[in-house]
């Protein structure tokens, strides 16, 4: 036997880890991450230029209130499961107390749950919009706009509910079981944080 015959011709296969890259960066769910930021950032683009488009208080305000609540619910109940795989709920238990729900799916090969881009997305604007309304919060203490002032709170306060729920359901917090689970996980919640998924 020669050389030549004894060795055999080796093929890399560089398509798994191309289209791992590939997955990483795209954008699976594009309706989900534009609405994800669409109605915040109307929501400050509208606060920004009321003042100069419309002299009624109450019209700028009931807008910026409908934004921010269209906001919280399609962050709360579709954007955060689709991007990131969490979920959480309030509710109240027979005995009338407040009961906080938290659900994080199990990434698994072939799952339906957002890539690293979309992650970022979410996360980014989870958190980046809180900040731009605090700042609005004090521009407008410091510059005695009160009734903008009331605009304000509102408008943290739903954001900062969103941002607080991920956030709980990111390091694995708990505090009630929901009546049934098998609609998002089909399984008990993760309880360990080092489990669910990464911020950024």
């Amino acid at each position: 036997m020669t050389m030549a015959d004894e060795t055999e011709d080796v093929e890399l296969d560089f398509t798994d880890e191309e289209d791992r890259l590939r997955r990483s960066a795209a954008i699976r769910h594009p309706f989900a991450s534009f609405f994800h930021l669409f109605f915040r950032v109307v929501a400050i683009v509208v606060y920004l230029l009321c003042e100069w488009v419309s002299k009624s208080f109450t019209s700028c305000f009931v807008l910026i209130i409908t934004l921010l609540s269209f906001d919280f619910w399609s962050v709360k109940n579709v954007t955060g499961r689709l991007l990131v795989g969490l979920r959480w709920w309030n509710q109240i238990d027979e005995d009338g107390k407040s009961l906080w729900v938290f659900e994080a799916k199990k990434t698994s090969r072939g799952q339906n749950i957002g890539t690293e881009t979309e992650a970022r997305i979410f996360w980014l604007g989870l958190i980046i919009c809180p900040l731009i309304w605090t700042f609005f919060f004090f521009t407008s203490l410091f510059s005695l706009k009160i009734k903008w002032l009331s605009l304000v709170v509102a408008s943290i306060s739903f954001q900062a509910a969103n941002l607080y729920g991920y956030l709980r359901c990111k390091a694995g917090g708990q505090e009630g079981q929901p009546p049934h689970t098998s609609s998002f996980t089909g399984q008990r919640f993760l309880q360990r944080p080092d489990i669910i998924f990464g911020i950024l």
